[in-house]
Parts: structure tokens; C-alpha cells; sequence
């Protein structure tokens, strides 16, 4: 390999990594902006404690990662002594179970109910993008079924203690979501067996 050769390569990987740097601070910059813009209420108090456990998805907006999901969609999070919530998010596809590990923070604790989280390598946490919304908009006083979202309005997930969640419970989260300006018509109600 010639000197200049060598001298390309590096530029090369040089300029990637500029560029996913100035990717992730122009991410990190956009996504405060787009949040302030949108007033998106959260609860104002959440106990992680209280929090932690098994939750059953009853119904959601349509979301890539979750396009092979059939059924029996959960969510485990667990507290950590850091004050993390480990989370474990599964589902049943035709070819079987699958899962997927990440982790959950509460970046303000003068907004509890807004979590981040993220599935990506914990390498990879100085990125921004790699971090989602993960907000709890309503949440029942017994932590029996919870609504979450985020500010773009794109993600909306009722879930629930159980695998099921009365009719009347499940359209009057639908219809309080509908009125934050999400698509509620574009729901997925989600079969679970329980298992």
C-alpha cells in the first residue's frame, strides 16, 4: 500500500467518524426542539418501584420493530440499584419467541414520566439518536394499565397488568390518546394467551 493510499484510508475513516459525530450532536439538537414544540403531558409523579414488573401490550400504533410481533407482546423492566430500569421486550412471531434486552432512564427527575431508552450497545449511549421517548402519559392510580408515547406522536402503546384490559378502559385511553393527537385509528389491538 502506497503512502497515499494509506493517506485516503485514514481520511476516510476520519470523515465517517465526523460525520456520525455531527450526526449525533444535530440528533441530540433536534430531538429538545421538536419536544418543547409539541406539548406532550406526562404524569407528573412515577414510582419505579411500583413500575417495575410485567406489563402486556393491549394495543399500539404500527412500528417496524415490532412488524413480526403476532401476539403475547410484553414488556419486563426491572429496577436496578443505579436507579435504571432493565427492560426486556417480548412477542410471539411464526418463527417463534423473540426478545430484545435495553435499558430505560429518567434523564429530569423534575419529569419522572419521561423516560429515554435504548436498545443499542451500552458503547454506543454518548449517541443521542440511539436514545428513544418513552413517556408515561396516563398511567392508572393502582399501576394497573399504563399509556405511553412520545412528543413526534409516532409511538402509543397501552399496556396493561394483565393479558387483557376491559373494552370501555381500552377505548377511553384510545380516545384520550386521540385527543393528544395521535392516530388511534391506525391501532393494532395485540392477542395475548398469557403465556
Amino acid at each position: 500500500m502506497t503512502a497515499r493510499h494509506y493517506r485516503q484510508r485514514i481520511f476516510r475513516k476520519y470523515l465517517a467518524i465526523s460525520l456520525i459525530l455531527c450526526t449525533s450532536w444535530v440528533a441530540g439538537s433536534v430531538t429538545p426542539v421538536l419536544a418543547q414544540s409539541t406539548a406532550l403531558p406526562t404524569v407528573p409523579t412515577l414510582n419505579l418501584e411500583s413500575y417495575a414488573g410485567k406489563w402486556y401490550e393491549i394495543s399500539r400504533l404500527p412500528m417496524w420493530f415490532e412488524r413480526r410481533c403476532l401476539g403475547d407482546v410484553s414488556a419486563t423492566y426491572t429496577l436496578q440499584p443505579d436507579q435504571t430500569v432493565s427492560v426486556l421486550n417480548a412477542c410471539r412471531t411464526a418463527e417463534g419467541v423473540i426478545s430484545a434486552r435495553g435499558v430505560a432512564v429518567v434523564p429530569n427527575p423534575q419529569n419522572p414520566g419521561q423516560l429515554r431508552v435504548r436498545f443499542a450497545p451500552a458503547w454506543l449511549s454518548f449517541l443521542p439518536f440511539v436514545w428513544g421517548d418513552y413517556w408515561v402519559i396516563d398511567l392508572a392510580p393502582d399501576y394497573s394499565w399504563v399509556v405511553v408515547g412520545g412528543p413526534s406522536r409516532e409511538y402509543f402503546w397501552i399496556l396493561a397488568r394483565t393479558p387483557t384490559l376491559d373494552a370501555s378502559i381500552t377505548t377511553s385511553l384510545k380516545d384520550k390518546g386521540r385527543a393528544l393527537g395521535f392516530s388511534t385509528e391506525r391501532m393494532i389491538d395485540v392477542e395475548n394467551t398469557g403465556n
